[in-house]
């Protein structure tokens, strides 16, 4: 009985001995699978970051993107506004050497982003990463007195984009867009806080003449882009393909989406866009990060010395800047900051088109109360006849230089330089070179960008020979067109080969000397002898007279 109890018993330790160590067995291959897996899905996922980043650092033309963004930032730093009212050593730091500081963790960025909770999705990548230690290193010293006039246009953008319900984080496109200067042209033409090409702004009912340019108006400039966007996004209904197409055109969108195989998100398209425009909304995530969290990277607003606060007044009839500035006793260079919209000191208005002054508060009343003096300052000198003619400087040349369909060139200052050399350089004057650039008391420095319009000499002889061609089509067509008349009314002209002359007299007419032939018309005495103009008849001029047939 005993033999038989121990044999049961080590029957079970046996079979309790074969099954622990089944189940290590088991357990150990789960262990490794699992853990195979897992180093799987880690290289997975590290192969397709790796890849985004060489995709997104491949495809982006950073170094390009860059030195827009810097021209962009430098035109505003040299807007007359800030070389007053923004103390100097602000000013001198703003174009001090590049600094360099450490680099923070990508878990950082990801967070703070995160954490906006934007409207507008803010992925981050690579590219926002150097765009964000583009403004908080490269360009620190310009990204702080940009943050000092946000004050003064963030409040204009947020009322507009409220009112017509879209995403305030928009208010940052202008800093991508100008550097927050309204009188800044493109390369390419755009102009204004939110860089309007010609034709989209005249859709959208913003006026540009000879001596306005409403897409330099920062109030209807702005209201004009709301409307744009709204528009956009009630196409698309993505705001990052939204804002890629304000960037790039709408044209440009389509036929990315083609050429992606009908695809419609930003980032499946985004190959197939324009490399400029891939960079586009890296480059808006990157602003809005830094505008949100600048004091993390010691990055300060600087405040400028004196405050714009303004207020407008309705104008009815022609007025120049100097008109102004004359007896109020303020600089005509503060009243074009307050009224970039009027392209040449000229506020073109009339009693039945008015359009609006904005001054500083302090000259409004003074303005209300010297009204009738202003206007008739110098009248005769700015307005002879109560007519819009070109104001010229001493030696007689135009002080104002349309820079429409001109071609513009930036001109890096190199030691040595001065105003004078420079404008002699280019053939140009002084003055146009200071009112270009915003120079004050004829200084430059050393490295300054300068922007430089020229007459475009292939433009401008491509335009005179399409001119000629017109005006020989228009020549030939308004002929035709008058055979025709003439030939509805008295059928085909048949002539004999004979001719009567007729020698014209003082008081002549075509009608009068047709008038004196039977069955003849002063069409027809036109025709025959190629009169474009019929007061052009000259005493003595040998007319050819038809004998009809």
């Amino acid at each position: 009985m005993k033999l038989i109890n121990l044999t049961i018993l080590v029957l079970m330790l046996v079979i309790s001995t074969i099954n622990s160590n089944a189940q290590s067995i088991d357990n150990q291959k789960k262990t490794t699978v699992a853990s195979t897996q897992v180093n799987t899905l880690d290289s997975l996922r590290a192969n397709l970051a790796d890849t985004l980043k060489t995709t997104l650092s491949d495809s982006i033309p950073v170094d390009n993107l860059d030195n827009i963004l810097s021209d962009k930032l430098d035109s505003m730093v040299h807007t007359w506004y800030v070389q007053n009212a923004f103390p100097v050593d602000s000013l001198e730091k703003a174009f001090a050497s590049d600094t360099l500081q450490r680099e923070l963790p990508d878990s950082v960025y990801i967070s703070r982003l995160q954490n906006l909770d934007s409207y507008i999705s803010l992925p981050y990548n690579e590219s926002v990463k150097k765009f964000i230690n583009f403004y908080v290193n490269r360009r620190k010293g310009m990204v702080s007195i940009m943050m000092g006039l946000t004050n003064y246009y963030f409040p204009l953008f947020e009322e507009a984009l409220a009112r017509y319900d879209l995403p305030l984080e928009l208010k940052y496109l202008p800093i991508i867009e100008s550097a927050l200067n309204p009188k800044i042209v493109s390369r390419a033409g755009a102009s204004g806080l939110w860089q309007f090409m010609h034709g989209t702004a005249k859709m959208y009912g913003l006026e540009i003449n000879s001596y306005i340019d409403e897409r330099n108006d920062p109030i209807k400039a702005t209201d004009a882009a709301a409307r744009y966007l709204k528009d956009l996004y009630a196409i698309y209904g993505d705001w990052h393909v939204v804002i890629a197409a304000y960037n790039c055109g709408p044209g440009n969108i389509n036929k990315a989406v083609r050429r992606s195989g009908g695809k419609q998100g930003y980032w499946e398209i985004y190959s197939k866009l324009p490399k400029e425009t891939r960079g586009y909304i890296p480059i808006f995530i990157a602003a809005n990060y830094v505008m949100n969290y600048a004091k993390e990277h010691n990055l300060f607003a600087v405040k400028p010395t004196f405050k714009i606060l303004t207020d407008t007044i309705v104008v009815n009839s022609y007025l120049n800047f100097e008109q102004i500035a004359s007896v109020l006793n303020i600089p005509v260079m503060e009243i074009r900051q307050l009224n970039p919209q009027y392209k040449r000191d000229i506020i073109p208005a009339k009693a039945n088109k008015q359009y609006v002054l904005k001054l500083p508060i302090d000259k409004v009343s003074p303005f209300i109360d010297s009204q009738t003096q202003i206007f008739a300052y110098n009248r005769d000198k700015y307005f002879p006849n109560n007519q819009i003619v070109p104001v010229r400087d001493e030696h007689g040349r135009s002080l104002y230089f349309d820079t429409d369909g001109k071609k513009k060139i930036i001109y890096t200052v190199k030691t040595g330089d001065n105003p004078r050399s420079v404008a002699n350089k280019y053939k140009i004057s002084t003055s146009l070179l200071a009112e270009w650039n915003h120079i004050r008391h004829n200084r430059i420095k050393a490295g300054q960008k300068l922007t430089i319009y020229l007459e475009d000499k292939t433009s401008e002889a491509a335009a005179s020979t399409k001119r000629a061609t017109t005006d020989s089509l228009k020549a030939a067509n308004a002929n035709a067109i008058a055979q025709k008349q003439l030939e509805s009314i008295t059928g085909p002209l048949t002539f004999n080969a004979e001719f009567t002359f007729y020698t014209v007299r003082p008081g002549d007419s075509l009608y009068t000397i047709a008038k004196q032939f039977a069955g003849v018309s002063d069409l027809e005495i036109k025709l025959l002898n190629n009169i474009k103009n019929t007061r052009g008849l000259m005493i003595g001029q040998k007319l050819k007279i038809p004998i009809k047939a």
